[in-house]
């Protein structure tokens, strides 16, 4: 099958022409996947997905992680999880999407499992901030000078729900969104710093502003300070692409390859919708 695949500037991620509601079989699959795995964050706009194309379209890139929590999933749709700012009576409808930017991370990163590639899809799109940033995580471990990779290898870091949790509620005035649920339970797990993709081979470091704890076997201000220079390399410019949302957009990204975060976007005055589903 035949994409109209542009690259975005920046060195990864590409614009892709189709209209996933009429993208099916194998071939497509083997198209889309590929286009992941070699541009690593993919946009594809002018999407009208009902709940099901979108499960469907997820498909095409992998099996759904339906393993999701169940307070923000939309009924009768497993492994689909509302994204937004916006509340009701007090009550935010989906998976808290605070006021303030949102900590560079992979998803999943403190489960044993990391989470494939993500999805998501915007419905209500702000008229200001709310975009979301990558940050490529292969390009910029390729780019160290191979005295660090050098000493990156078998070095793992402890990945903490507990620490997010309580990073992420003292800076959005309180609110966590891990903080209720079975996520909270989590024990503390460790993950190599530099990853290998299963499918690409290639390295890449996988890293986290709130996540990480400590790295196994070195002092904590040492590991402190390794992991601080590398998030400041690794969402340098020249390695952090930003989409600004259009309704309409769905952007998938490879979780193995880059990090990301969202931007500040004030729910008094821009609200904000997306559905996201995730790849095991």
């Amino acid at each position: 099958m035949d994409l109209a695949i542009t690259p975005l500037p920046g060195g990864f991620g590409a614009r892709v022409e189709t209209d996933l509601a009429r993208t099916t079989g194998s071939a497509a699959s083997r198209a889309l996947t590929n286009a992941l795995h070699r541009h690593r964050v993919l946009v594809l706009p002018d999407q009208h997905l009902n709940h099901a194309d979108l499960l469907d379209a997820a498909s095409l890139f992998g099996t759904v992680d339906t393993a999701t929590d169940r307070r923000y999933t939309v009924p009768g749709f497993p492994g689909l999880t509302v994204v937004s700012n916006i509340h009701q009576d007090g009550t935010p409808i989906g998976i808290y999407d605070g006021d303030e930017e949102e900590e560079w991370h992979a998803d999943n990163s403190f489960k044993p499992q990391l989470t494939a590639a993500t999805l998501l899809y915007s419905v209500v799109t702000p008229q200001r901030g709310g975009a979301t940033r990558f940050a490529d995580a292969t390009r910029a471990y390729d780019d160290l000078p191979e005295e660090l990779k050098q000493r990156l290898q078998g070095l793992r870091a402890v990945h903490s729900i507990r620490q997010l949790i309580t990073l992420q509620a003292q800076a959005n005035s309180g609110q966590s969104s891990t903080a209720a649920g079975t996520l909270a339970t989590v024990p503390d797990v460790e993950h190599s710093l530099v990853l290998t993709h299963p499918i690409t081979g290639a390295s890449s470091l996988l890293l986290g502003s709130m996540v990480i704890k400590s790295i196994t076997g070195l002092d904590q201000n040492e590991g402190r300070k390794l992991l601080d220079n590398l998030l400041a390399h690794t969402t340098s410019p020249g390695y952090v692409h930003t989409h600004q949302w259009t309704q309409g957009d769905l952007v998938v990204w490879d979780n193995l390859a880059v990090l990301h975060t969202a931007s500040a976007c004030d729910s008094t005055r821009h609200q904000r919708l997306l559905y996201r589903t995730s790849i095991r």
